[in-house]
């Protein structure tokens, strides 16, 4: 178990599309946020779903900037391809943890010490928590907040977990976690993948910690709802038949 910061190769991954400047931008707080580990490389992933110039600025600033790594994903299909290529490429980097944090200033880069001192004191998984008391949501969009706070509380009763945050995406994992979480494999193929992810990990040494977040828009997809309806059908099947699946890591055998 690392003891200091110094022993870590920290790797953040944060897919993005069509944030022109702020993108630069919030890659420079990020990094500032990240002072005292052993390597830190921040990955952040782009597809077709970026029609502006992001990926030419962002390339530009890695000129200047080592830490950061522009990955250009064209067969992406989905939010999810995104961040699980963001994971393998933390991963395959020799991470020893990887953040996953959101682009667009949603999730704010001075939390980012908040989680890394949690995960310090021995946790396989830090989640940060819009809900939790010393957090702060910034509402810009009322349905955005209800859909989080009822997708919490359903997937709470009909999956067994117990997080007061079921939905955010601002999460820190050990290599190990994160690795044994691919294995068993992520199936939503929108938002719910977050969900997904903190019931395959209940079982593990996790803790919530308070963050602040702004709803980047008031607009959610169709699509994305009735794949959380299904897949949170589906886990809840697996659940009354004892087959939900939960990793593991060599503390919790």
């Amino acid at each position: 178990m690392p003891t200091s910061l110094a022993d870590i190769h920290l790797a953040l991954v944060c897919p993005m599309a069509n944030e022109g400047e702020d993108g630069v931008r919030f890659v420079q707080k990020a990094l500032d946020q990240c002072n005292g580990f052993r390597r830190v490389d921040f990955f952040t992933i782009l597809d077709r779903a970026t029609r502006d110039n992001t990926v030419e600025l962002l390339r530009a600033y890695a000129t200047q900037e080592p830490r950061l790594k522009v990955v250009w994903a064209p067969e992406n299909r989905c939010v999810v391809d995104a961040y699980v290529r963001g994971y393998k490429e933390g991963l395959d980097a020799g991470a020893d943890w990887i953040l996953e944090i959101d682009a667009g200033f949603s999730h704010d880069p001075q939390d980012i010490p908040l989680l890394c001192s949690k995960m310090l004191q021995g946790y396989d998984c830090v989640f940060g928590s819009r809900f939790m008391a010393g957090s702060n949501y910034i509402r810009d969009s009322a349905k955005r907040y209800w859909v989080s706070r009822g997708g919490t509380i359903l997937a709470n009763v009909l999956l067994g977990t117990s997080q007061t945050d079921m939905t955010s995406g601002f999460e820190l994992f050990s290599r190990r976690a994160l690795e044994n979480v691919l294995r068993v494999g992520i199936r939503s193929r929108a938002h719910f993948f977050q969900t997904e992810i903190k019931v395959y990990c209940r079982r593990l040494k996790l803790v919530e910690v308070p963050i602040h977040y702004r709803s980047p828009s008031p607009r959610l997809g169709s699509s994305a709802l009735k794949d959380s309806l299904r897949q949170l059908r589906r886990l809840f099947g697996l659940r009354i038949r004892r087959a939900l699946p939960a990793v593991a890591t060599q503390t919790n055998p």
